[in-house]
């Protein structure tokens, strides 16, 4: 249960490309920052979360929002500006062998993608290869296909499945978001192969009717989502916001509880992401910790990435997850509106050195990596303060 969002540069305030996403995953899986730079490589095979597929001889850098128990990612973005974030979606197709995860589709997308086109033939091309499938949940089951919004400084596109079967739209008015079902009806600029002739033998489409993916769903999929849930509430938020679209405004939408974006129960929000995207350099906003109502939104930047060292396990278990145990044990002894107020003042001052940053006529990757680490310092010290 995700969230995706995204304004082009016609919507936003400044003309970037301004993305946001919530991971809805179970209560209790844990998510950490993970910073993987460029490089070469000789390997010839690389393993994904459960099979290995063939590598390639040079990956970009990506920041990835990583559940602790997967190769693959929530959501992530590369030194080239290139942002996804994943869905699942539930389609009458059948769940396929184990293969690669969405997340795992995801990840290679941003490592071997140097623009949003790119990265959409990289997941294209090993959809078709390899399929997806297997268990999606550390613990328990849980299988699905996904939906995916894959943007750059110039373009954005929404990538949906059913299996090895596809759509995918260029997004040309302002905005777009994805939930959890299939979105993409009869508008979409390219498909898989021979998928309407798929769909008529299926039963999905009727003999002279326009493919409408959305057929592929396990439920019936109105042409416009209600208000009353995350997808509706989503695009009114956006719709409503065409043209003065902010980063801070778009981690306002991620902490709406109106519909249900920020989600609170068996499953929640257990991290977000909200990413400035420009040809000159690029600017994550991570969580790192579940409820973006309750949490601080930090600075990564590329160039100039920071990640802390307690992001960065040797090995990723639960017990690794330092900042997450600390935010856990400090909402418990401080509760949720103390704590949320020592991190949103914290949170403010941050955003207003980068937006300092980002409207100084000079971009300094050394500056860049001093916000970023001042601002994960300021949080882990409060944090560790409270729980002393």
């Amino acid at each position: 249960m995700c969230d995706t969002l995204v304004a082009i540069g016609t919507a936003t305030k400044d003309g970037s490309m301004i993305f946001g996403k919530n991971s809805d995953r179970p209560y209790n899986e844990i998510q950490t920052i993970v910073f993987y730079p460029h490089r070469k490589t000789t390997e010839k095979r690389v393993k994904c979360t459960y099979i290995n597929i063939p590598q390639v001889s040079e990956i970009y850098s990506i920041i990835l929002s990583q559940p602790v128990w997967m190769w693959g990612g929530e959501m992530g973005a590369n030194e080239c500006g290139v942002v996804i974030g994943n869905e699942a979606v539930w389609t009458r197709e059948p769940d396929g062998p184990t293969a690669l995860l969405g997340m795992d589709l995801l990840r290679l997308g941003l490592e071997r993608g140097g623009t949003a086109r790119e990265a959409l033939e990289v997941i294209i091309q090993l959809l078709e290869e390899f399929g997806q499938g297997g268990n999606c949940a550390e613990d328990g089951s849980m299988t699905y296909h996904n939906s995916f919004i894959i943007a750059d400084p110039q373009e954005a596109w929404v990538l949906e499945t059913a299996n090895k079967w596809w759509v995918a739209e260029k997004i040309s008015n302002n905005v777009r978001n994805i939930s959890n079902e299939l979105s993409i009806h009869t508008k979409f600029d390219k498909s898989a192969e021979g998928i309407e002739e798929y769909a008529l033998k299926a039963g999905y489409q009727l003999a002279h009717q326009k493919l409408d993916f959305t057929r592929f769903s396990t439920s019936d999929v109105p042409n416009s989502p209600s208000p009353f849930c995350r997808e509706g509430r989503a695009k009114i938020l956006l719709e409503k916001n065409i043209g003065s679209i902010t980063p801070d405004l778009m981690m306002e939408f991620l902490r709406d509880h109106n519909g249900g974006i920020c989600m609170h129960g068996g499953f929640r929000s257990t991290a977000s992401l909200v990413s400035r995207v420009t040809p000159e350099f690029s600017v994550h906003w991570v969580m790192g910790t579940p409820n973006p109502c309750l949490g601080m939104f930090k600075p990564i930047f590329i160039p100039g990435t920071y990640v802390p060292p307690y992001f960065m396990p040797d090995s990723f278990t639960r017990n690794s997850a330092k900042l997450w145990l600390a935010y856990e044990k400090a909402l418990n002894k401080l509760g949720q509106m103390q704590l949320y107020s020592k991190l949103s003042e914290l949170e403010q001052k941050f955003y207003n050195k980068t937006k300092d940053l980002i409207s100084s006529s000079t971009f300094s990757e050394e500056k860049a990596r001093s916000i970023s680490k001042a601002a994960f310092d300021a949080e882990w010290n409060l944090l560790k303060s409270i729980i002393k």
